[in-house]
């Protein structure tokens, strides 16, 4: 009877022996790269970044995120999008993959597999475009989020092209968008990925010796309503999020521009 019960067991100690060895070899593996997702990158500008509610603020190459881990994507991403960095290159879109700076490391892109929803970019490919390391680095799942097809081909689209438009005219600009995660209803997949209900992106300009900001709040749906239909605050994004945006701004400018919602500085040509 004993030899009955010996060889499963020893299957179950086996199996349990090398789930943990992979935990800790893939632990000792991404150490390293979790503690280099902290650090701040050449092109970094933490003058500009948000506060983050979660405690877990990512900088890669080319953008940086404070990834929610119970929402299984980015609460924002931030970057400066520069006038230079505006070109239309024809590279190939690489295959999306885990983010292996998360410590947790980010949702896998299955989730999004017939689901419904795009993987919508935050910081877009098409902002990108000027290197393909830039363009390879936005197809990490800590950069996405789902978004209905009609929406994100369409008025998040429109909005996206906008901003490159900014970005050429005012000769650079810096952008903080993401998903308003406290709005939801469902979620996605095994890992529970959040469904915004409603998105936000954040324009900030300081060129010629002007200083703007602009602030979208879109409903997760498709519109063809103008841009500056969507025009809000930022103090209304903060409620909205939690999140206090641009927070190293001298607190006069920070006030006055985040409790504006006047968009006639701004060209919707």
């Amino acid at each position: 009877m004993k030899r009955k019960y010996t060889y499963p067991l020893l299957v179950v100690l086996f199996m349990l022996g090398y789930l943990a060895f992979e935990k800790y070899a893939n632990q000792k593996l991404d150490g390293p790269i979790v503690k280099a997702g902290a650090e701040e990158k050449e092109a970094t500008n933490t003058y500009f970044l948000p506060t983050s509610t979660t405690g877990q603020v990512i900088h890669h190459n080319y953008y940086s995120l404070s990834y929610s881990e119970t929402d299984e994507q980015a609460e924002w991403v931030a970057y400066e999008l520069k006038k230079s960095q505006v070109v239309n290159s024809d590279f190939k879109r690489p295959y999306f993959e885990v983010d292996p700076a998360v410590k947790t490391a980010s949702a896998h892109w299955r989730n999004y597999k017939k689901s419904g929803y795009d993987r919508g970019h935050l910081c877009p490919a098409g902002d990108r475009e000027f290197s393909k390391d830039a363009y390879n680095e936005t197809f990490l799942t800590s950069n996405i989020t789902p978004q209905e097809h009609s929406f994100n081909a369409g008025v998040w689209n429109r909005l996206e092209q906008k901003v490159r438009y900014w970005a050429k005219k005012y000769d650079g600009v810096f952008v903080v968008t993401g998903g308003v995660l406290k709005d939801k209803s469902t979620s996605i997949g095994t890992e529970k990925v959040t469904v915004p209900n409603s998105f936000y992106k954040i324009i900030y300009d300081r060129s010629g010796g002007n200083t703007r900001m602009i602030a979208f709040l879109m409903d997760h749906k498709q519109s063809d309503a103008p841009l500056y239909n969507f025009v809000t605050s930022v103090d209304e994004i903060e409620k909205r999020t939690g999140i206090d945006f641009f927070p190293e701004l001298d607190d006069t400018l920070e006030n006055s521009l985040e409790a504006s919602s006047d968009y006639k500085q701004w060209s919707f040509r």
